[in-house]
């Protein structure tokens, strides 16, 4: 595996024809050994997503690639082994499924809740991801433990020769600036928030992040 150290999220992802395929969106990582598996690209020029009638499902312009064709990364930019086309090509990560509708309803009725944007009252989200997978992604909630206290914000990944060690929080209320979470902390992820066990003297010692970047 390449040397990924340099990963950052919100880099653009560039095929390996030159052609940019999007920006890193998020990371899907094992739940437990928080081993990266795959990345998330979000490809801009297809705002609007793609609707399958035939299966009244919507597909959204994220794609799940994995992380074995990534073969760089920096603070700005993810180049992957596979060009624009195979890249656009790759599964889908959210989609959208509509929900059965009561008497009376149809595929159009289903068709106007699409011009609201992705808060689709109709349908249900669905993650192209295994069960053993957690996504992260910045904005996601790091929290102590269980007791309902929120520590900060996901704002980045952090990783060593392509193994995640670590996370950036951007602070609320704890701190005054964006400190490193070790991976050895993390005591319970989903993929709505990390869990973090720590004491007040780990609190205190956690280290400020300073971008090399």
């Amino acid at each position: 595996m390449p040397d990924l150290s340099d990963f950052r999220l919100g880099a653009d992802v560039v095929a390996s024809d030159g052609r940019k395929a999007g920006t890193l969106v998020c990371v899907l990582v094992d739940q437990d050994e928080f081993d990266p598996r795959a990345v998330v690209v979000q490809d801009e020029a297809n705002t609007v997503g793609r609707a399958l009638a035939a299966e009244k499902l919507l597909i959204t312009n994220e794609v799940v690639v994995p992380i074995s064709a990534v073969v760089s990364a920096t603070h700005d930019q993810v180049r992957l082994s596979m060009p624009l086309a195979e890249a656009r090509a790759q599964p889908p990560y959210l989609s959208y499924r509509f929900k059965p509708l009561g008497v009376g309803g149809s595929v159009l009725e289903e068709a106007e809740v699409l011009g609201g944007g992705f808060g689709l009252p109709n349908a249900e989200q669905l993650a192209n991801k295994a069960p053993s997978e957690i996504e992260i992604a910045r904005g996601e909630n790091v929290m102590l433990g269980q007791t309902g206290r929120r520590l900060g914000q996901v704002h980045d990944v952090l990783l060593d020769r392509g193994e995640m060690i670590g996370v950036v929080i951007r602070p609320e209320g704890f701190f005054k600036h964006d400190v490193v979470l070790p991976v050895r902390f993390i005591a319970r992820a989903d993929d709505m928030a990390l869990f973090a066990r720590l004491d007040e003297s780990d609190i205190a010692s956690l280290k400020p992040f300073e971008d090399a970047g």
